[in-house]
């Protein structure tokens, strides 16, 4: 038996794996191999033979920010001409938007506006709540970290607060990469990993969920992929609070980051092996939004069990020239079309109902 087939055998049988067996399975050929193993962890895991999806909205409050992340195009300055901060009456809208299409779930990001200070997170929160009976799967660590550093309070008080107006979870947005070289060269002004994990275990372990996210495709190597899947799982180790894993790949067009788009077989190699890889975090998004409809669909078998959302608005990917675009219908056509019964969630993974 080869070294790899050993490995793969070693993660289907519910063995651990370590950072070098990992880094050898990007170096594997056999790209077949790799799904099958993965697919078989995954139906060991979820062995009903669905594959779940959420109704939600992406809605951005800015694109002002002071990150100016190479890797981004969505970000503008204060004074550029197309610079906002979303209306109430605009984004009370969106949500009535949302909720009419059956939509259970709001994910709120925006840049890291250097005016906007914790009451604007407050009131928004707040309004929304008195008004709509939606979870909001909020704010990605980042945009939390900013948030401290503006009102001079701690992590802990900050997303109290968040908690006590409104906030229901965190998205894993702001990770890309776990890995502080990576980190530094393509988004020098967002922190460090440790400071992303921080607001993320911190948020754990005061009851919130979370989700961990993955953009790989720039400059990272395959053992700093490994590596932010491993310190994804040390983390679940100690808090259980991610509910998912979502990767998906960079989008060069319009960046200052530059180069060329990760391919299908790099994508599904890679969602593989976080399948193989993560073995405490349940659930493993497909990335349509990066990747398209058809290789979201072929995901189904390379580990995933999760068609990630409808996403009735998306406006960061779209920045970057990428605009697939997947209507509920042809969601759950991929679905059925892989051999599997599509399911609607919630946030934290209750099936709503069998479609």
């Amino acid at each position: 038996m080869s070294r790899v087939s050993e490995i793969l055998a070693k993660a289907v049988a519910g063995e651990r794996l370590n950072l070098e067996e990992g880094v050898a399975l990007f170096a594997a050929s056999d790209l077949i191999a790799l799904g099958a193993a993965a697919d078989a962890v995954r139906r060991r895991l979820h062995p009903e033979n669905r594959v779940t999806f959420i109704i939600d909205r992406n809605i951005n409050y800015t694109n002002i920010c002071h990150c100016k992340c190479r890797f981004c195009a969505f970000w503008r300055e204060p004074d550029a001409p197309d610079a906002y901060i979303l209306e109430e009456k605009a984004l009370f809208k969106k949500i009535e938007e949302t909720i009419a299409a059956g939509g259970t779930e709001l994910l709120i990001q925006g840049g890291l506006h250097p005016d906007l200070g914790l009451d604007y997170y407050l009131v928004l929160l707040k309004s929304i709540k008195e008004r709509f009976p939606i979870h909001i799967h909020s704010f990605s660590p980042p945009e939390v970290w900013h948030m401290a550093g503006k009102s001079g309070l701690s992590l802990k008080e900050v997303l109290v607060r968040l908690r006590e107006a409104g906030l229901d979870s965190l998205p894993g947005g702001g990770a890309e990469i776990l890995d502080n070289r990576v980190r530094y060269a393509v988004s020098p002004e967002k922190g460090s990993w440790e400071q992303w994990m921080e607001v993320m275990t911190t948020a754990h372990r005061l009851g919130m969920k979370t989700t961990a996210t993955m953009m790989f495709g720039h400059i990272e190597t395959f053992r700093e992929r490994v590596l932010h899947m491993i310190r994804v799982r040390e983390a679940q180790d100690q808090t259980g609070g991610f509910t998912a894993f979502i990767p998906w790949s960079f989008q060069p067009k319009n960046t200052q980051l530059g180069g060329e788009t990760a391919s299908g077989v790099d994508y599904l190699k890679t969602l593989a092996i976080a399948r193989l890889m993560l073995d405490n975090v349940r659930n493993i998004q497909a990335s349509w939004v990066t990747q398209g409809a058809k290789i979201a669909q072929v995901a189904l078998s390379f580990g995933a069990n999760d068609f990630g959302s409808t996403m009735l608005e998306e406006n960061v990917v779209r920045a970057a020239g990428v605009t697939y675009r997947v209507a509920l219908k042809e969601i759950l056509q991929c679905i059925r079309q892989a051999g599997f019964k599509p399911a609607q969630r919630t946030t934290d993974y209750h099936i709503l109902k069998e479609m």
